[in-house]
């Protein structure tokens, strides 16, 4: 039997370092290397760390409540020691180690076993080609979710991961632009446990468990190992045998006093974690009739969902959902940009689909006017009196004049090609500047051409 268990690394969702002021660099907007550092994300000579970022501290402490642990109320960083070209103190700063006690234990979610999850800093970015180090993220505050070995297979790993990084980007947690790093154990029974180190996505991760365990089912391992997954050659390589591995010597950090945190405090956390995406689908579907497809659909992004509730009752939900499921996340899928880089204004959105509703426009007119949006919504209103539909005699002047132009598509029709009305159809649309209702351009056009 598989056995797969996971060690999570995500960038939580603050705007700070977790021991400086420096900002944090998340999503698509990254600045010149080296540009948001100081002395104490760069470790120079002297240089202490301040009181830990608050607002990490609490959104790992939510994490740990969203996935069912028993949350410590005393915080003790530990130092990690190991020497490598991305850590400028020689040490990571962080709440693991074989003393310390973790921030968040004895979880479950989505049926997995949390083991632990923690907070700690993140190293720099260095280019072992080049030599290059750049510190801008050195020093960000990460969470490090440890799992049993729960998982039997990479498809289970994968459908668990998505559930996990919507559910704490939903809730504001992490960063879900920045990604998640992951470590990954794999064993079968009989054998020796793998560590496969880095794995920086979803696809990469279902390509090294499945290569591992092939891998393994082949030539049972002996002794544990830690591994890398090779993405062109699509196999894991060695790094080190686990007797080779690296001795961390983890120590208190003399710099960072004892935190304590009150159950209050704690109390305070829980109670602000909004409705998760689970018990929001099934609420949907049960009280509000929405299909379960579409659903789905909504929860996976609050600012989606969001909106959605918030345009409930103000127009009809039939016209309501495809608009939001399908037109305007095709419009950031055309863009390719998260929905919620788009600056979509409710009011915005709502009296172009009550322009839709009422009939003032077509659907197609609608249509054009929302992908302008892919930056920020503007009130639509103008280009609405602009777009207003034609009259129907306006509608048939047009079909006899693209008639006219275009004999040969005419006479392919008369003949059968039943797919030249939809060129003729198209004729009278570009004509109408999108304005025309389809519906009646096709009914006119049946008519004359009869």
């Amino acid at each position: 039997m598989v056995k797969i268990g996971l060690e999570i690394h995500g960038y939580l969702a603050t705007n700070e370092k977790l021991f400086c002021r420096c900002a944090v660099e998340r999503g698509r907007k990254f600045s010149k290397p080296n540009t948001n550092i100081c002395p104490v994300c760069t470790a120079q000579p002297g240089s202490k760390p301040l009181l830990p970022n608050d607002m990490a501290i609490k959104q790992v402490i939510k994490i740990g409540l969203i996935l069912g642990c028993k949350i410590s109320e005393k915080i003790v960083f530990q130092r990690k020691h190991y020497s490598w070209p991305d850590l400028p103190k020689g040490f990571q700063s962080t709440i693991s180690g074989a003393h310390s006690t973790p921030n968040a234990t004895g979880g479950k979610f989505d049926g997995i076993r949390i083991n632990e999850c923690h907070l700690e800093e993140d190293p720099a970015q260095w280019n072992p080609a080049t030599g290059e180090i750049d510190y801008n993220r050195s020093g960000a505050p990460l969470v490090e979710i440890v799992t049993e070995p729960d998982f039997k297979s990479a498809e289970e790993v994968v459908s668990w991961l998505s559930n996990l990084v919507a559910t704490l980007s939903y809730v504001k947690t992490i960063d879900k632009n920045s990604g998640i790093k992951a470590d990954v154990n794999v064993s079968i029974d009989g054998g020796k446990r793998i560590e496969i180190k880095n794995i920086n996505s979803l696809r990469k991760i279902k390509e090294a468990i499945e290569s591992e365990v092939s891998r393994q089912e082949k030539d049972l391992p002996k002794i544990e190992e830690t591994r890398m997954y090779d993405e062109e050659k699509k196999t894991t390589i060695l790094m080190r045998t686990k007797d080779s591995a690296l001795d961390y010597r983890f120590i208190s950090e003399p710099d960072l006093s004892l935190i304590e945190i009150s159950k209050e405090t704690i109390a305070k956390i829980k109670n602000s974690i909004p409705e998760l995406p689970l018990g929001k689908l099934k609420r949907l579907v049960k009280e509000h009739k929405i299909k379960e497809e579409y659903a789905r659909i909504l929860t996976k992004n609050v600012f989606l969902v969001e909106l959605f509730e918030n345009l409930l009752g103000k127009v009809k939900t039939e016209l309501l959902l495809p608009w939001i499921t399908t037109e305007l996340l095709g419009v950031a899928n055309y863009n390719k940009i998260a929905f919620d880089e788009m600056e979509i204004n409710s009011e915005h959105f709502l009296e172009l689909l009550k322009a839709v509703e009422n009939g003032k426009i077509n659907e197609l007119k609608a249509k054009e006017i929302l992908r302008n949006w892919k930056d920020a919504s503007t009130s639509p209103k103008g280009e609405i009196e602009e777009g207003k539909k034609i009259s129907d005699d306006e509608i048939e002047s047009l079909v006899r004049e693209a008639i006219d132009e275009n004999a040969k598509a005419v006479d392919d029709y008369k003949a059968g090609e039943k797919s030249s009305l939809n060129f003729l159809m198209g004729a009278v649309m570009k004509k109408s500047n999108k304005r025309a209702d389809s519906k009646k351009v096709k009914e006119v056009l049946e008519k004359v051409l009869k």
